[in-house]
């Protein structure tokens, strides 16, 4: 009796290069991770707003409401980029002439560098 393969060959699951699945895949879970990045500075922001909308006005709410604004936006911003290095990523790896970008990673650290460093002021200036 012919044991069943689990193979399945169809033209449809057919690779164009089989052997650069593992490339693929690696750019698809740094792309989620750039993605969660960007839904928790996204709701960082939010929430950032929202809590300044259930406190007494005080000297120095609007930083808050801005503080909030920008880190919603450099989310946003986040996911727009990171789509788009997905499939450049994507395109360069087909065509076998992938080179790691060292101005994605140089931009986005500097990013979160200037929000934490905003967070950290008004975190230490802000009178609660």
């Amino acid at each position: 009796m012919k044991e069943a393969s689990t193979k399945i060959s169809t033209k449809e699951t057919k690779l164009r290069y089989p052997g650069r699945v593992r490339e693929h895949l690696a750019n698809e879970r740094t792309y989620l991770s750039w993605m969660r990045g960007a839904i928790s500075l996204v709701g960082f922001g939010l929430i950032t707003v929202r809590l300044q909308l259930f406190q007494s006005p005080v000297y120095g709410s609007e930083i808050t409401w801005e503080l909030g604004l920008i880190l919603s936006l450099v989310g946003l911003i986040t996911v727009l980029l990171s789509s788009l290095h997905f499939f450049a990523v994507r395109r360069d790896i087909d065509a076998d002439f992938y080179q790691p970008a060292g101005r994605w990673v140089i931009l986005s650290s500097m990013a979160v560098t200037f929000l934490g460093t905003g967070v950290v002021y008004y975190v230490f200036t802000a009178s609660f």
